[in-house]
């Protein structure tokens, strides 16, 4: 069956604002009122270039930029970047998000860094966890990253790049807001040691919604260090965060609409429904120069344990043969990551700059759920009862391991001025075992148990032009026009749901075009960004809802998403910028594949 999506118009935002706004630049080389300087980027390269020789679209928000909007969520952060929008929640609870970039609005569908290191590792990405206090800047990169991240990055990355250690802000902050809602942080640069630097910085937060039963309450504590060492420098990077979320309720959809046989806000979750998250991440880093390039090396490791108590009532909205109108879950998951990049950077070749390395990926993760059924008061005036009054149907384990590997060249050649080619390849070997077990309380002869593995040996590349058809680079009015080509493939997300999940899904695989122009005119004060592009989409993994109403992942066939994208930056004085972007996206479905209440339809 073949389905066309209604074209899909976004006015991303248009926004006045005193100070930095959207600059951005080397950390060191800008500050509030200082005129507009060449922005650069690290996340389509892994080394400092300029955007304007770039053959793919990237936009950066300056950390200024978000201290004077007060952005302390995603949604705010990317509020002015084009096409790009990150609404709050989602399945991973009210400290989440679910971005969607060039019209995709899937949870896993891009990928989030965080000083260079995967976030969420070979699974998801760690949305609920993600502090934006003590940034320096985000880069925003739409369509995949083949080259650099290989297999976890699909339709975009978006990169949270910190301040670096010792250059923390001496500050401390409160805020205070509606529904009994606070936060803090307080960001300090230890004092210096020769040339040892440190930086440590404390948060928490305290969010109410309208709903008083739902929120989240948080502590973060991050570490940063450099040294110098062996002729190089040495970071290493300590964090740790606790975070307890109390789920909200979604609204079951009727048709095409929401119902309205129950209130907007009602919360249908058990009484002691929570979603309770330890992480510990850790990083070490190691740089160093030589005659004939940079050597870079970096190791993380992060492990999260989680305790996830949750409900959802069913799409009925009314009891069922068993007495009861909802179902939920309680769950123990535990969830590791261990990342490795290094990479050297050689460019005694004139004009060509050649980044080579090696990356693995390793993620491993386990789940046990216990479901339940219960009854929840439609109106949502008094709560479900606890869940530990209620007897256990059906016992739910999982896991799983991933190791992803890949090498990877990537060239970036500058014949003369005007033109720019950066052509890239990698080779991906990656492996996934997964068990899974069902135990039925009720009937043991309704036990299951399952055993899965699945490995790809595949490359993927990119290839792109861009060329200064007016000006010069340095010159404050010039226009480059850029295109490129990137195919990529992604193993199938896993979300660790209270469900039995007896196999691995197909993994995605996509391919794009991309086109555009930037413009700087106006003694640089004035840019505009234009683009167009196509994203082809196979065997997309999307959330889709079981027979009990319970979020569960398919592949949804092929699909291709297409759009125009715009951005816009007036500094009108040294300290006022206007910005404004707009975005036109039409998503269309080839061949769709859907599960409704447990049925696949075609």
């Amino acid at each position: 069956m073949s389905a066309r999506g209604a074209p899909r118009w976004i006015t991303t935002g248009l926004s006045l604002l005193a100070g930095q706004g959207l600059l951005a630049a080397a950390p060191e080389s800008t500050s509030r009122g200082d005129s507009p300087l060449s922005e650069v980027q690290i996340t389509a390269t892994r080394v400092a270039e300029p955007i304007e020789r770039l053959p793919a679209t990237v936009t950066v928000v300056g950390g200024d930029s978000l201290r004077d909007r007060g952005a302390g969520d995603l949604r705010t952060a990317l509020a002015l970047v084009a096409g790009v929008d990150a609404p709050p929640g989602g399945d991973a609870g009210p400290a989440s998000s679910v971005p969607s970039l060039w019209g995709l609005h899937e949870f896993d569908a891009f990928l989030l860094v965080v000083d260079g290191v995967p976030a969420g590792g070979a699974f998801n990405p760690a949305l609920p966890t993600l502090d934006l206090h003590d940034v320096d800047r985000i880069e925003v990169m739409k369509g995949a990253a083949p080259v650099m991240y290989g297999a976890t990055s699909f339709v975009g990355v978006i990169q949270v790049v910190r301040r670096a250690a010792g250059s923390s802000d001496q500050q401390a902050l409160i805020s205070a807001g509606g529904h009994d809602s606070w936060s803090g942080d307080v960001s300090l640069s230890l004092p210096a040691v020769g040339s040892f630097r440190e930086s440590l910085l404390l948060d928490g937060q305290r969010m109410r919604l309208s709903d008083p039963r739902a929120g989240v309450d948080a502590g973060h504590v991050l570490y940063r260090s450099s040294a110098p060492v062996a002729g190089g420098t040495g970071t290493l990077d300590a964090e740790f965060t606790s975070q307890t979320q109390l789920p909200t309720s979604p609204v079951i959809r009727e048709g095409m609409t929401l119902t309205t046989r129950t209130a907007l806000d009602a919360n249908f979750n058990p009484q002691d429904a929570g979603i309770n998250e330890q992480r510990a991440h850790l990083t070490a880093g190691y740089t160093r120069a030589g005659a004939w390039g940079e050597w870079h090396t970096l190791l993380s490791y992060s492990r999260s344990t989680i305790h996830d108590l949750r409900g959802f009532v069913r799409p009925q909205l009314a009891i069922g043969a068993d007495g009861n109108n909802a179902d939920g879950f309680n769950q123990d998951r535990t969830l590791e990551d261990a990342y490795f990049d290094s990479y050297w950077r050689a460019f005694r070749v004139p004009a060509l700059d050649v980044v080579a390395g090696l990356d693995w990926l390793y993620g491993r993760g386990s789940q046990q759920s216990r479901t339940f059924a219960y009854v929840a008061p439609l109106d949502g005036a008094a709560p479900a009862p606890p869940s530990g009054a209620r007897h256990i149907d059906e016992i739910n384990e999982l896991g799983n391991r991933r190791n992803f590997a890949g090498a990877y060249l990537q060239a970036d050649w500058k014949p003369n001025d005007r033109v720019a080619v950066m052509a890239g390849a990698r080779m991906n070997r990656t492996r996934e075992d997964q068990v899974s077990s069902h135990v039925d309380t009720v009937d043991s002869a309704n036990n299951l148990q399952a055993a899965d593995t699945r490995s790809h040996t595949r490359g993927s590349g990119t290839i792109g032009v861009s060329y200064v058809a007016w000006g010069t680079q340095n010159s404050a009015s010039h226009a480059t026009v850029f295109a490129d080509y990137r195919n990529t493939f992604k193993p199938a997300a896993i979300d660790f749901g209270p469900d039995f999940t007896a196999s691995i899904l197909e993994p995605e695989t996509a391919r794009s075009y991309e086109a555009g122009l930037r413009l700087t005119t106006r003694s640089g004060r004035l840019k505009w960004n234009l683009e167009g592009f196509r994203l082809n989409f196979t065997d997309l993994v999307v959330h889709q809802l079981d027979v009990n109403g319970a979020p569960i992942l398919a592949n949804a066939g092929s699909q291709h998403f297409q759009g125009v994208e715009t951005e816009l930056r007036w500094w009108v004085t040294a300290a006022v910028l206007l910005s404004g972007s707009y975005s036109y996206h039409d998503t269309r479905f080839d061949r769709a594949v859907s599960v409704e209440s447990g049925n696949t339809v075609r």
